[in-house]
């Protein structure tokens, strides 16, 4: 079988970093990913919010990297995760990140950098998952 997904959108929320009883880092956001067609004479658009979630280090380097409007590029996998709430079934989708690359200008980290006096980010970053 074959499960691989790649995306560019941009964060509609700064990333949350938690941490499994095991201590890996897990950090989850959610990406808008605009589509644009025409019909007829008019220009559309439509926007697809997907849930990424991340481990390991790159789950730490988008936290500490990212935050709300940050363009980025993932590559991953499709999952669905299942789960019971009052007694009802109920599911989503969501991309489990193999692969993160920062896509926001350089401009934009320096403004990053010079606020929080941190480097600036690395250009991509990729971790395994840890099962």
């Amino acid at each position: 079988m074959f499960n691989k997904v790649i995306l560019i959108g941009n964060l509609t929320k700064d990333p949350e970093l938690r941490y499994t009883p095991q201590g890996t880092p897990v950090s989850s956001f959610r990406l808008a990913i605009n589509y644009r067609y025409k019909q007829g004479d008019d220009l559309k658009q439509e926007t697809t919010f997907i849930d990424i979630v991340v481990f390991g280090k790159q789950a730490e380097s988008c936290s500490q990297y990212l935050n709300k409007g940050s363009s980025v590029l993932v590559e991953g996998r499709l999952q669905e995760r299942r789960w019971e709430s009052d007694g009802q079934q109920k599911s989503k989708f969501e991309i489990v990140a193999q692969s993160v690359k920062f896509l926001s200008s350089k401009k934009d980290v320096s403004t990053v950098s010079s606020q929080g006096d941190e480097a600036a980010p690395p250009p991509e970053t990729t971790d395994l998952e840890p099962f």
